[in-house]
């Protein structure tokens, strides 16, 4: 699809290009199996074979175990490009309607070759507004003429102001369509470059690889890696200093390190974390059988079964989308200890104009991952209506000890823990990004809020705007704390939202206090504004210095329902609009 064409693009089928990288991740699988199966034979060989030969033999086996293996990043990369081009024709195909709509408004019609023309079957928006200036100016004509002494003299004069009219019309219908013309052409240029841009990289990617057939799919690297703690410019500085086929090593042999590495580009990350989904779902098996082989299991141990059993089928779900659905999905990072961890993109947000990450609140694991990914689908779906020809992306970041029970939410503690990890994960956002930096949204909902406002007062964030929804309070007292753009810290709370009688502990103080001795409260009650909420100043308040967007009705977790104006205003912002 070299040089694209209008007629290219009008017809491009961006689910086919999908589609067809789909089928080459979902070779994994059976490259898996093949790989097992050498390593099987080798087990069984060396238990019934030895000497000189039966070594030989053993190292040939390792060697077409690991060529076989080795396949499976570029088949997993092949799937990637073809997703990111079909995510930019996507852009570039709603570019092209836009556009096309632009000149159908304006009276202009665009013709199988892409050119554009003046339609002849209807009359343009300037057009008529002339024949109504010139209708105009003849009344007036006419008007002046009944009121001279001589008539035909108005009359006369009257016939030149419709002349006149009609040509000032004239003139300016033909400037009107020239303009609008040119911005239509322009229009279409951007859509077919964007286009065009997006087949050539795809070409050389693909180009690469299939070279890297003949040649070898991995070579090792050089020794030393990233030192830990290494800030994300650092280890994506290393990381541009490697060959892709050193790449793919990495990712091969290391994956567990490439997979959680700031500052490594988001493929590569996602292709890392894909290789080890069998390995994850295993470690949740191995535990299970661990419980079971308690007889009989005691209340602990039962719980214990449960929430494995939620675990695995979140996991199950989540590596459902990671191979269907729309956008496509990188798995950025993923954990099934404790109550699990997983920061899953929607969209590759190493080349997306717009990036929003979502920070969940309270009881969030990896067995409502699923749940929690389709709120930041929802605020995508949002982004894709009101802005087709932009390319956003959302990340539900869940990569912290969120709490489980009230008690834990009462302290701040888990949200200090989690604001370094925030942090560098924003930064590799940063330095990883191709092309123009993104406008980069940080939301965080319930506890998730205080977690994004620790970060960001603490640590700081890349991040152009910060969202808090159904927020206890965000660990600060003023907007200006938080080290974003003026303006850009945004809050909502629907009116039956619960959240707010999360009053602060010494206000639950001097309520029993005051109970008790109502004296006694007055005189040692500090002075309030009415806004505090358990971690500090209510950011849906004016008082904050913040903006607010309005939110319907639909309690603690209504903010992403379909309707809710709350929804439109996280798309918005996440927009920049």
């Amino acid at each position: 699809m070299s040089g694209v064409g209008y007629r290219q693009l009008w017809a491009a089928d961006p689910g086919g290009w999908r589609a067809a990288g789909a089928a080459w991740a979902g070779l994994t699988g059976p490259v898996e199996r093949h790989a097992g199966e050498l390593a099987g034979s080798a087990g069984r060989l060396r238990g019934d074979w030895s000497g000189a030969a039966a070594v030989a033999v053993d190292a040939r086996l390792a060697g077409l175990r690991g060529e076989v293996t080795s396949v499976a990043p570029a088949l997993i990369e092949a799937d990637q490009v073809l997703s990111e081009l079909a995510g930019q024709l996507v852009v570039a195909k709603a570019r092209l309607a836009e556009a096309v709509a632009r000149a159908d408004a304006a009276g202009l019609v665009v013709d199988r070759s892409g050119a554009v023309h003046v339609d002849p079957a209807r009359p343009r928006p300037a057009e008529r507004a002339g024949t109504v200036a010139a209708g105009a100016a003849a009344s007036a004509g006419v008007t002046a003429a009944g009121a001279g002494a001589a008539a035909s003299a108005g009359l006369t004069a009257a016939g030149v102001g419709v002349a006149a009219a009609g040509r000032a019309a004239a003139a300016g219908a033909g400037v009107a369509a020239t303009e609008a013309a040119a911005g239509v052409t322009a229009a279409l240029r951007g859509a077919l470059e964007l286009a065009d841009a997006a087949d050539r990289l795809a070409t050389d990617r693909l180009d690469e690889l299939a070279r890297a057939a003949g040649t070898g799919w991995a070579s090792p690297p050089p020794p030393g890696r990233p030192a830990p703690g290494a800030t994300p410019a650092l280890v994506r500085a290393w990381w541009s200093g490697l060959t892709p086929a050193q790449r793919r090593w990495l990712v091969g042999h290391e994956p567990a390190l490439v997979g959680v590495l700031d500052g490594v580009p988001v493929a590569a990350r996602d292709q890392a974390n894909r290789l080890r989904l069998g390995v994850r779902r295993a470690e949740l098996l191995a535990e299970r059988r661990r419980l079971l082989a308690q007889v009989p299991p005691g209340p602990l141990a039962s719980l214990r079964l449960r929430a494995v059993a939620a675990r695995l089928a979140g996991l199950d779900a989540l590596t459902e989308r990671l191979t269907e659905g729309e956008p496509r999905a990188y798995l950025l990072g993923l954990d099934p200890a404790g109550e699990g961890r997983v920061v899953v993109a929607l969209g590759d947000p190493d080349h997306a104009d717009r990036v929003l990450t979502y920070v969940p609140g309270m009881t969030a694991g990896l067995d409502d991952a699923p749940g929690e990914l389709g709120r930041a689908a929802r605020v995508l779906e949002r982004c894709a209506t009101l802005a087709p020809g932009e390319r956003s992306a959302a990340v539900l970041w869940l990569d912290y000890d969120a709490p489980d029970f009230l008690t834990e939410a009462a302290s701040a503690g888990q949200a200090r823990d989690a604001g370094p990890a925030l942090h560098r994960f924003q930064e590799g956002l940063r330095a990883t990004h191709e092309g123009p930096p993104a406008r980069q949204t940080v939301l965080g909902h319930s506890y998730g809020s205080l977690v994004v406002g620790v970060a960001a007062r603490e640590h700081g964030l890349a991040a152009d705007a910060l969202m808090f929804v159904g927020s206890p309070g965000v660990g600060a007292a003023h907007a200006a704390e938080l080290g974003v753009p003026a303006g850009e810290v945004w809050a909502s709370r629907a009116p039956d939202d619960v959240i707010r009688l999360a009053r602060p502990a010494d206000e639950l103080g001097h309520r029993v206090l005051r109970g008790a001795a109502p004296l006694a409260a007055v005189l040692a009650w500090p002075e309030r504004t009415g806004h505090e909420l358990w971690f500090g100043h209510d950011p849906a308040d004016s008082g904050f210095g913040g903006r607010v967007f309005p939110s319907g009705r639909g309690g603690h977790s209504g903010y992403w329902e379909p309707g809710n104006p709350a929804l439109d205003g996280m798309a918005r912002v996440v927009l920049g609009r």
